[in-house]
């Protein structure tokens, strides 16, 4: 089975964390405490100027990365680094223009060879996805699909080929906090069941456990970024242990009658 839906073996939590924010020691300790608190898949974020998904906090969290120099290389060096002592998933949140900069088919050979799982690139259309996936097959990497609620006739397309796990955006619009997720995330999931098995991870404006509770209800796993990266805003350097404790709790929420 592939390493990454072999995580879903129970309710899934996968943590955002941009790497390199504030710098990378910080981010090499909050990894490793989100796994001891928890988490199943770590989900990375490689800082990049124009991150067309993200709401105002990771636009901020990259902005802050990059102007302490953090590259490509140096995130490549560190997941080496904790690849040694972590067993746990890792997948890159990134966009075609980082990966095009650095050349495809050797991103995704850094990736294999340091211990990246699989990638998440938001900002390629489904109908375009062939020349990174082939490239990702070709070193083993699980190419992650998103569907969203304006997905609508492609879901179906999309849960056919998908891989690893289904991203499944629970909200219209950009990360962030959400007070309320009102999008029908059942009838989305009942659309893909139809012609997959895949885990579904819901994500996008999930950010407290009661939220996180309910969509682990009818999802297979949560992913929460904007209010992780609103704690490593915060706390900086000191961010960990706050962090690995809000893992904790949501890691209860979502589990707790499973």
């Amino acid at each position: 089975m592939n390493k990454i839906t072999a995580a879903f073996k129970h309710k899934a939590f996968i943590p955002f964390v941009t790497a390199g924010d504030p710098d990378l020691e910080t981010t090499k300790e909050l990894i490793r405490e989100i796994v001891a608190n928890g988490a199943d898949i770590v989900e990375i974020g490689i800082p990049f100027s124009d991150p067309v998904a993200e709401g105002p906090a990771i636009q901020k969290a990259d902005e802050r990365a990059l102007a302490n120099g953090i590259n490509t290389d140096d995130i490549f060096r560190m997941v080496a680094e904790l690849r040694t002592e972590i067993d746990k998933p890792f997948v890159f949140m990134t966009y075609i223009n980082p990966v095009f900069v650095y050349g495809i088919d050797k991103f995704m050979a850094r990736c294999k060879e340091t211990g990246v799982d699989g990638v998440i690139i938001p900002d390629v259309p489904f109908e375009e996805k062939g020349f990174i996936q082939a490239a990702c097959r070709e070193h083993g990497i699980t190419y992650i699909s998103m569907v969203a609620p304006s997905s609508a006739e492609r879901i179906a397309m999309i849960a056919k080929e998908a891989e690893g796990f289904l991203y499944v955006v629970s909200s219209l619009g950009v990360t962030g906090v959400r007070s309320d997720i009102t999008t029908d995330i059942g009838s989305m999931l009942a659309e893909i069941r139809k012609i997959s098995d895949i885990p579904c991870a819901i994500g996008f404006g999930i950010s407290n456990a009661r939220q996180a509770k309910a969509m682990s209800e009818v999802g297979d796993g949560v992913i929460i970024g904007s209010a992780i990266i609103n704690i490593m805003e915060k706390y900086g350097k000191d961010s960990p242990k706050p962090v690995g404790a809000f893992v904790a709790e949501m890691v209860g929420a979502i589990r707790s009658g499973s």
